[in-house]
C-alpha cells in the first residue's frame, strides 16, 4: 500500500499529464499555454499543501516537470488524459472541492491562453468537467 506522500506526488504527476492533455489537444503546445501553466503553478499550486519530492522541493512543480516531459517525448494527449481519468477514478478522496476548481480553472487558462478555446479542447474540457463532477 503506497503512503498519502506517494500518493500526493502521484496528483501531481497526474495533473502534468492532464493539463499537457489540454494543452496538447489541438495536437500542438503553444508558448502561451506554457507560460499560464507556469504561472498557475507558481500562483495557486504551490499553495495547496506542503508536500515535498525526494529532492526537497515543493511537490506541486512535479506538474511542470511531467507536463515538460510529456512535451519533449511527444506523447498522445488522450492517453494522457486517461492515465489522469485512471487516477482520479481510483483516488477520487483526494480531490476536494476546492482542488476540483482549481484544476479546472487551470485548464481553462491553459486553454484559453492562446487564440481562445478550440473544438478538441472544449471536448476535452467538457470531458474533464463530467468526470470531476
Amino acid at each position: 500500500m503506497k503512503n498519502t506522500s506517494e500518493v500526493g506526488k502521484e496528483l501531481y504527476e497526474n495533473l502534468g499529464k492532464l493539463f499537457y492533455a489540454i494543452a496538447m489537444a489541438d495536437s500542438r503546445v503553444h508558448e502561451k499555454e506554457v507560460s499560464k501553466l507556469r504561472t498557475f503553478i507558481r500562483q495557486y499550486w504551490l499553495k495547496v499543501d506542503e508536500l515535498e519530492d525526494d529532492f526537497g522541493t515543493d511537490a506541486a512543480y512535479q506538474i511542470e516537470s511531467v507536463f515538460d516531459w510529456s512535451m519533449d517525448h511527444d506523447l498522445d494527449s488522450e492517453a494522457c488524459y486517461a492515465d489522469f481519468r485512471e487516477f482520479y477514478e481510483d483516488n477520487k478522496g483526494m480531490f476536494s472541492a476546492f482542488i476540483k476548481v482549481l484544476i479546472l480553472d487551470t485548464a481553462n487558462a491553459i486553454s484559453n491562453s492562446f487564440s481562445g478555446k478550440n473544438k478538441s479542447e472544449l471536448v476535452m474540457l467538457g470531458k474533464l468537467e463530467l468526470l470531476l463532477k
